[in-house]
């Protein structure tokens, strides 16, 4: 599955990868891609199912540390596993990303993706909250490169003056009544 977001960051090395449940889910994982462009980091993205595919799931996660990995994100929905799978078998940080699915909207993909037991740890982020999973990923990747806390850092700066902007766009416009 190569669409333009993939096609661009086969360029280097990917330090994250991203696994998704199905391949209709990557139009909820825009914003993770987004984000991680935003700040340079390179990925790849694949199509893992942790029910429908074990065996592939076990050779991806047991072996992304080995491809030089350093964060997996893993976005499923329903029963939504494939976190859990990812993190049962590497060492490496795992962020799942619970997607909305019918009948229960997400709710069934939190619980399993958040609910993991000791010494399997999942950081979770919110259900279709693929741009905070990508920066969660930058945020782990910055703690060993100064150079991308400080992207961050100007990055946490530009979203408080992006909030005080509006807010002073709202005040302006009660005022003028």
């Amino acid at each position: 599955m190569d669409t333009p977001s993939t096609q661009r960051s086969k360029a280097t090395q990917p330090l994250v990868s991203i696994v998704m449940g199905s391949d209709s889910d990557l139009p909820k994982m825009e914003g993770c891609l987004d984000a991680l462009h935003e700040f340079g980091i390179p990925f790849d993205i694949q199509v893992v199912s942790a029910h429908r595919t074990p065996q592939l799931a076990h050779e991806f996660a047991s072996g992304a540390e080995g491809r030089g990995v350093r964060v997996i994100i893993a976005a499923a929905g329903g029963a939504a596993h494939l976190a859990g799978v990812m993190a049962s078998l590497t060492v490496l940080p795992v962020i799942g990303m619970p997607i909305a699915a019918a009948p229960l909207q997400g709710i069934d993909a939190l619980y399993s993706t958040v609910q993991m037991p000791p010494g399997v740890p999942v950081a979770t982020v919110g259900v279709d909250a693929s741009r905070n999973a990508g920066i969660l990923a930058v945020q782990i990747l910055a703690t060993g490169e100064p150079a991308l806390r400080e992207k961050l850092k100007a990055f946490k700066i530009r979203m408080a003056d992006g909030v005080r902007e509006k807010s002073k766009k709202l005040q302006d416009k009660l005022s003028a009544k």
